[in-house]
């Protein structure tokens, strides 16, 4: 299974913002939409960062409320692991599990193209596991 499968499922609309935007817009829009991680990109539609709720939590833990009206530019994780349709759930999972992240923006010619999330990655390895058991319980029937 491919990250091109998993997006052709859910789709390849991505929440993003501009690094100049405030924390606090962040900050709402993660709420509003109740997702963990926002994707930083400029504008030509390159990712420059990310912001998750991590983030945010360092950020605010060391500047307080006023954090809130700091660029996201400063609070953002500017280096960000990506990676392509052609990555299998395998591949998505060793990523998340090395870097401990749970957001994986995906990218294709050098621009944003979708993002997979650890939840995507964990009910895409359930279908796998209950697909496998009902074939084999296929199988056994007819032995």
């Amino acid at each position: 299974m491919t990250v091109k499968a998993i997006l052709a499922q859910k789709g390849y609309d991505v929440l993003t913002l501009g690094p100049n935007e405030k924390l606090g817009e962040a900050v709402r829009i993660l709420a509003d939409h109740r997702v963990g991680a926002l994707v930083v990109t400029n504008s030509e539609g390159k990712i420059v960062g990310i912001i998750s709720e991590r983030d945010i939590v360092r950020v605010t833990a060391k500047h307080g409320a006023a954090a809130l009206d700091m660029p996201v530019r400063d609070t953002m994780t500017p280096k960000v692991k990506i990676c392509n349709e052609h990555h299998t759930v395998n591949e998505i999972m060793e990523i998340m599990t090395a870097g401990r992240f749970r957001h994986l923006p995906v990218e294709k010619d050098g621009k944003l193209h979708g993002i997979i999330s650890i939840g995507d990655v964990v009910k895409r390895r359930i279908e796998d596991v209950e697909r496998e058991a009902e074939d084999i319980r296929a199988y056994i029937a007819t032995a």
